[in-house]
């Protein structure tokens, strides 16, 4: 694992939006942050509507991290192409991201309400 990597349960009540619609809704988000980088929001599967998920092809590898696999999202008016990504079996001192799912701020809204 890199040293600059941390998770943290983030404060608060996050509201997860794709194309206008709501898709998900937690209280237990996780946020991590990786050296100069922007946080990212990690939200539990089970506060997702998963049945608007679909699991591509795609998957690319992060050094500290591990394997990202990716999901559409189908939303009225079309696929929100690989907006979504996931690290099924994260790395040794990433395991806390097991069982989230991250979101590509250009095409999903994750908002603290």
């Amino acid at each position: 694992m890199a040293n600059s990597i941390t998770i943290t349960p983030a404060a608060g009540h996050y509201v997860v939006r794709a194309g206008g619609a709501v898709i998900g809704e937690t209280d237990r988000a996780l946020e991590l942050r990786e050296g100069s980088h922007p946080p990212v929001i990690y939200v539990p599967r089970e506060d997702m509507g998963m049945a608007l998920l679909d699991r591509t092809a795609r998957q690319t590898t992060c050094p500290h991290k591990g394997v990202a696999s990716y999901y559409s999202i189908s939303v009225p008016g079309g696929t929100l192409a690989d907006a979504v990504w996931s690290y099924e079996d994260p790395k040794p001192g990433v395991e806390a991201i097991r069982g989230h799912l991250a979101f590509y701020p250009d095409r999903v809204t994750v908002q603290r309400t």
